[in-house]
């Protein structure tokens, strides 16, 4: 592989700002992509795929090329060339940036942090020691499989197509697909390409979704003309699938506290021709204590840790802290005594996450059952999703039913 001096000093900088600035990564890599018109979709998937990859493994590579945070740009050029030999690229010898490559030196220390899972899979030590206690031997497999980059998934909208006409009309653009076992809606990107510039999309036939979250709006068993409440509804995802698997008929109403994403549903939902859907932004508790007693159906897609999304978002090992994940729990049990009150009797609730740990998941579920909230509901069943076993996001989802009313 040839390396062009400016997608490189792009990679650089985009390191720069993720690290040094503890900058999200997709933002910046978004920003970064714009900033020369001439480059192509080679030129901007390498910079996107090395930024990536080198988040990924930050602790890795930083390790062998011996530097410590906060990185200079020495450090980060040095960063970039364990990445650029571990793959067998060499970088110009006249580029002045880099010093002298000690090639054998850095194979030969990636041979031997290579044994040590905390190097192995770039994890800090409290987040790895936390997994191992929380997971056990399994632990080892998840990380792992987090470290693989995730496949592209789209969800054909039932609003617009089916799978089979969304895999032929992507055919017709040679962008090739296969279906996803065990996702009725899940279409797969054989090689990653550009999909957002396509006029199918423009057109509401798709959104980009992970197998693994298109089986939540399915494990709530929705049906038209019901009234379900999405009380964590950001930017929509599992808000618009819920809408195609009603048809459009009944309502959604779609909660969150950021006006901001919720504007961005709006957007998706003219797109996807969903017009069930009715944004209210939380902005005092009265917005959903009006709600009480009056939905079929209610989603707690829970704020979480996020760890089961780390082959999309690898930054999140970095930005994570444990001070966060002990708010976070708080947050869940807090948001399942409050929106639990949503249901009307007889109604279903879905609680869900995208991490995979325990204390997050079914220990969450478990505790919210022995509080008098949780007293008049029981659990259907639940379902964790394993990024090992599937191949997907790490999920977990809990189906919730509340007892009627008796007759008297």
């Amino acid at each position: 592989m040839r390396l062009y001096r400016n997608l490189v000093f792009a990679s650089v900088d985009a390191l720069n700002e993720i690290f040094n600035e503890e900058k999200q990564a997709d933002k910046v890599l978004k920003g970064t992509l714009k900033r020369d018109k001439r480059w192509g979709a080679r030129d901007r998937g390498f910079i996107a795929e090395t930024v990536y990859d080198i988040v990924r493994w930050k602790r890795l590579y930083a390790e062998i090329a011996d530097v410590k945070a906060p990185y200079s740009r020495q450090d980060l050029f040095r960063i970039f060339a364990v990445w650029a030999t571990l793959r067998g690229i060499e970088i110009p010898a006249d580029w002045k940036q880099f010093e002298p490559i000690p090639t054998r030196r850095i194979k030969g220390k990636f041979d031997e942090l290579s044994k040590i899972r905390k190097f192995r899979e770039s994890i800090p030590d409290w987040l790895d020691e936390l997994g191992e206690k929380a997971l056990g031997k399994q632990w080892d497999k998840e990380l792992a499989a987090l470290n693989q980059q995730a496949p592209v998934v789209l969800r054909a909208n039932a609003l617009r197509t089916t799978p089979k006409d969304l895999r032929n009309n992507l055919a017709d653009l040679e962008i090739d697909t296969t279906l996803v076992d065990g996702h009725p809606d899940a279409v797969q990107l054989v090689e990653r390409k550009n999909v957002f510039t396509t006029p199918i999309f423009k057109e509401g036939h798709f959104e980009v979704q992970d197998a693994s979250s298109q089986k939540v709006a399915h494990f709530l068993d929705v049906k038209p003309g019901m009234r379900v409440v999405d009380t964590c509804a950001g930017a929509g995802g599992k808000t618009l699938h819920l809408a195609a698997l009603m048809e459009n008929k009944g309502q959604i109403i779609a909660l969150d506290i950021y006006e901001g994403k919720l504007k961005e549903l709006k957007r998706r939902a003219k797109r996807a021709r969903a017009h069930n859907i009715e944004p209210r932004v939380i902005d005092s508790t009265k917005v959903f204590k009006k709600l009480y007693g009056t939905a079929d159906r209610v989603l707690i897609d829970a704020p979480c840790s996020g760890l089961g999304t780390i082959k999309r978002s690898p930054d999140i090992k970095w930005k994570l802290e444990e001070s966060f994940l002990e708010k976070v729990m708080r947050r869940q049990a807090q948001l399942l005594e409050s929106y639990s009150k949503i249901l009307k009797p007889g109604g279903k609730m879905v609680y869900a996450t995208c991490s995979i740990l325990p204390r997050e998941n079914q220990e969450q579920v478990r505790n919210f059952l022995a509080t008098p909230e949780g007293a008049d509901f029981t659990l259907v069943k639940d379902e964790k999703v394993s990024p090992a076993k599937s191949g997907y996001d790490g999920f977990y989802m809990a189906l919730l039913e509340k007892k009627k009313e008796e007759k008297k």
